[in-house]
């Protein structure tokens, strides 16, 4: 069943020696030490023959959003790709989707609140602009609500996020693999420094967001997204410094 699942992906058979899948029953503990010391092509690899089609890759189409995009379709070219669309990212970040879906040939799936931008303006006002509360109101309508759509419709039981310890302070203790309200995660790319990003790109001639060269360290909607030499500390470049994480890695 593993052999032919990976031939119908178009890549050979991996070596017993290299992905050791396991059944159903999950041990967590045991899953997250064995996956720590693969490589993350081999983390990859093992979540595909652990799930099959039940997986997907979630992608913001962030600073280096490519690394993953290519890493993962590398093993299964028609993977789903989710994206969430709130509405408000940066033209330069349209046009990166559009880049990176024609290059790699994504199997892109668009999911957005059915409220549109205007709609949530006009009932709830700017809620970027309400301090913490009305962040996280913007943040369940905008993201984690189409999240957890995308996952129930695509049926996926796990799902892969280009996550890194490096990124900030509130990653540093995540794990390779776990669970989140009852699906599964996999963060392939977890361990590895920006110096290992870099290469990897550099390599496969992949290109960074066009914001990353302007400064734009964390890229998410223009209205609460800043550079790098706008602020005291990189943790502030997201939400106005009241918070770094979206929701997506911590509710959905």
């Amino acid at each position: 069943m593993v052999e032919a699942t990976l031939v119908r992906r178009g890549k050979a058979p991996l070596a017993t020696d290299e992905v050791a899948p396991v059944t159903n029953d999950i041990d967590i503990a045991e899953r997250q030490q064995a996956l720590e010391a693969m490589s993350a092509q081999q983390r990859v690899a093992w979540g595909l023959e652990q799930f099959e089609d039940r997986i997907v890759l979630a992608s913001s189409f962030g600073a280096q959003a490519a690394l993953m995009l290519h890493m993962v379709t590398q093993e299964w070219p028609d993977i789903p790709v989710v994206l969430v669309d709130t509405g408000y990212l940066f033209p330069e970040t349209y046009q990166f989707v559009d880049e990176l879906t024609e290059r790699l040939k994504l199997n892109l799936k668009v999911y957005r609140n059915p409220i549109s931008p205007a709609w949530q303006e006009a009932r709830y006002g700017r809620l970027w602009e309400q301090g913490l509360e009305g962040i996280e109101l913007y943040n369940q309508v905008n993201k984690i609500e189409p999240m957890r759509r995308a996952l129930d419709e695509l049926g996926a039981d796990a799902w892969f996020a280009g996550l890194r310890r490096q990124q900030a302070r509130s990653r540093q203790d995540t794990n390779v693999f776990t669970v989140q309200n009852d699906r599964y995660k996999i963060h392939p790319v977890i361990d590895w420094t920006d110096r290992d990003v870099f290469y990897y790109l550099k390599e496969y001639d992949l290109p960074y967001h066009p914001l990353w060269h302007q400064g734009y360290v964390s890229i998410g909607d223009w209205h609460t997204t800043k550079r790098l030499d706008e602020v005291d500390d990189a943790e502030e470049t997201r939400f106005h410094g009241l918070k770094r994480e979206c929701g997506l890695h911590e509710k959905v």
